[in-house]
């Protein structure tokens, strides 16, 4: 029995997706409704998420519209939106809670830069750690007499060549990210 590259590329693939979705969070130049995303409010006592409580649409580059339903939410919106380390300040008019997002100053440029890099980072590490149990699986199957030592050699590299690919993957992501947080 071969080492089970499917369920590897199966982890590296969720891993991938994983790292595309923290990617939208990361704020570049223009608005996206992603960035709020991974904002909680506490609504009455319980953590909501943001989406769960507003429409959210972006009318400009630069501006995101919060259209919350509740009028008693607006508050504990705007507050979680300040709180989050977007370094976001939210204005509203009734029920609808707007965000200029500022332009991005070098320092802060660069702090979004560092943050992506240590994302691409934990990404890579979660790929090297699929591949880290997949090669215990194959040494597991050489010592259970399962698998000869060549196979294993063969299994190895393949796994390795695997985890090469989708690493090599993040940093095209991380490239392509970067380029979007530089342009002015």
């Amino acid at each position: 029995m071969a080492a089970d590259t499917a369920q590897l590329k199966e982890k590296c693939k969720k891993t991938i997706e994983a790292f595309k979705k923290d990617l939208t969070k990361i704020r570049t130049g223009r608005a996206s409704a992603n960035l709020l995303e991974g904002i909680t409010v506490d609504y009455y006592g319980t953590m909501t998420p943001l989406i769960q409580l507003a429409n959210i649409s972006v009318p400009e580059a630069r501006i995101i519209a919060l259209q919350v339903y509740d009028r008693g939410a607006v508050e504990g919106v705007m507050k979680a939106i300040r709180s989050s380390d977007l370094g976001l300040n939210p204005s509203n008019d009734g029920n609808t809670v707007r965000v200029i997002l500022p332009s991005l100053s070098e320092e802060r440029r660069k702090e979004l830069i560092k943050k992506l890099k240590e994302t691409a980072e934990e990404a890579r590490v979660a790929l090297r750690n699929n591949r880290r149990e997949t090669i215990d699986d194959v040494k597991e199957q050489v010592k259970d007499k399962a698998m000869n030592e060549d196979e294993s050699k063969k299994a190895q590299e393949e796994v390795q060549k695997i985890t090469d690919l989708f690493v090599k993957e993040v940093e095209t992501l991380a490239n392509q990210k970067e380029k979007e947080m530089l342009e002015v």
